[in-house]
C-alpha cells in the first residue's frame, strides 16, 4: 500500500524501517474524486501532496477567468503551492484533481516535526524543491524561446502517457495554445 511513496523517498535518502514508519505516521491517505479542488486561489495551502494514484493539476486563473495550467502531477509526483505552503500566505493558484486520485498529504507542522525526528527528510525535501525549481526554470525558458511544437514534444517527454488520460484543453492551456492548434499538431505528429 505504501510502496510508491517509500520508493519515492528512497530516490534521495536511505531509511531504516523505523524511520519509514515515523515518516508514514506523518502522512494521511485520502481519496479525491475527479474535479475536486484541493486549493482555491486566496486560500493558504495547508498541505503538501504526494500522488499515489491519479493526476492533479496546478493552475492560475487570470483576471478574465481564463485558466492557465502550471503543471500536472501524476503518480509519484509531489505538489503544493510552495510559497503559500512554506510562508503560510494566500495562494494565487489552485490545485484540482483531473482524475479520481489517491494522495498522501501532510501539513507544514507535521513536516517540520518529521525534519526533527528524521533529519534525513530535510535533505529529501531540499532535493525535491531544487528539482521543482529546475523544472519551473526550464518551463519558463521553454515558453519564452521554443515553438509550440517543441513545447509539445517536451510535454510528451516529461509526462509520458498523460495525454491519453487528461483533456486536450488542459494540455493546450499548459502549452499556451488553443485546443484546435494542439489537435493539428497531434495529427501532424502521427504522420
Amino acid at each position: 500500500m505504501h510502496q510508491l511513496i517509500l520508493n519515492n523517498f528512497a530516490m534521495h535518502i536511505a531509511l531504516a524501517p523505523h524511520e519509514q514508519e515515523q515518516a508514514l505516521a506523518m502522512f494521511q491517505l485520502k481519496q479525491v474524486k475527479k474535479r475536486t479542488w484541493l486549493l482555491h486561489p486566496g486560500e493558504i495551502d495547508r498541505h503538501i501532496y504526494f500522488v499515489n494514484r491519479g493526476c492533479l493539476r496546478m493552475l492560475h486563473t487570470d483576471k478574465n477567468g481564463e485558466e492557465h495550467n502550471i503543471g500536472f502531477y501524476p503518480e509519484n509526483w509531489w505538489v503544493c503551492d510552495i510559497v503559500s505552503f512554506f510562508k503560510e500566505a494566500a495562494s494565487s493558484n489552485a490545485i484540482q484533481a483531473l482524475e479520481d486520485s489517491e494522495v498522501y498529504y501532510t501539513s507544514l507542522s507535521k513536516l517540520e516535526e518529521l525534519f526533527l525526528k528524521v533529519p534525513k527528510f530535510e535533505r529529501f525535501f531540499r532535493i525535491l524543491i531544487q528539482n521543482g525549481f529546475d523544472l519551473y526554470q526550464k518551463r519558463i525558458t521553454s515558453n519564452l524561446s521554443k515553438t509550440a511544437e517543441e513545447r509539445y514534444l517536451e510535454f510528451r517527454k516529461r509526462y509520458p502517457g498523460l495525454e491519453q488520460r487528461i483533456a486536450q484543453k488542459h494540455i493546450a492551456s499548459y502549452l499556451g495554445i488553443t485546443p484546435a492548434f494542439l489537435s493539428m499538431m497531434r495529427k501532424a505528429s502521427e504522420i
